[in-house]
């Protein structure tokens, strides 16, 4: 017999860590995904592996949020009008963004609404006389 492994518990165990006061909170929580995978017959595409390898050119390998370089599963990209919204734009380069994913996460659960080319349409103010 040996003591069970939660931190400051004198419980002993003949088998595994944990005593049966502790091990149903070492249990690990769910997570909840926040990704979207019911698009997951697309990602394996030919026509996206092509996108994304673009995305990725076009970024020289940067996330577009914190300027990291990421690399290989590291990378994400990122669609700024979600496939749901508008299927269309699923292989629009220009609605493709690279994240890490760190970035990923925190860009997915933004509630803005994003428009695609918003810095191409910037209206200047009229030029006062």
């Amino acid at each position: 017999m040996k003591y069970c492994q939660f931190n400051g518990c004198t419980n002993k165990v003949e088998k595994g860590a944990y005593c049966l006061d502790h091990v149903v909170t070492r249990r690990s929580k769910k997570r909840k995904d926040i990704y979207h995978h019911e698009n997951k017959s697309f990602y394996v595409t030919d026509a996206w592996q092509d996108v994304r390898a673009d995305v990725y050119e076009r970024e020289n390998g940067k996330c577009q949020r914190c300027h990291k370089f990421v690399f290989g599963r590291t990378a994400h990209c990122h669609h700024i009008i979600p496939i749901k919204k508008n299927p269309t734009l699923k292989l629009d380069v220009n609605n493709i963004m690279l994240v890490c994913p760190k970035c990923h996460a925190i860009v997915e659960n933004e509630e803005k609404t994003k428009k695609v080319f918003a810095s191409y349409f910037k209206i200047n103010p009229p030029l006062s006389k």
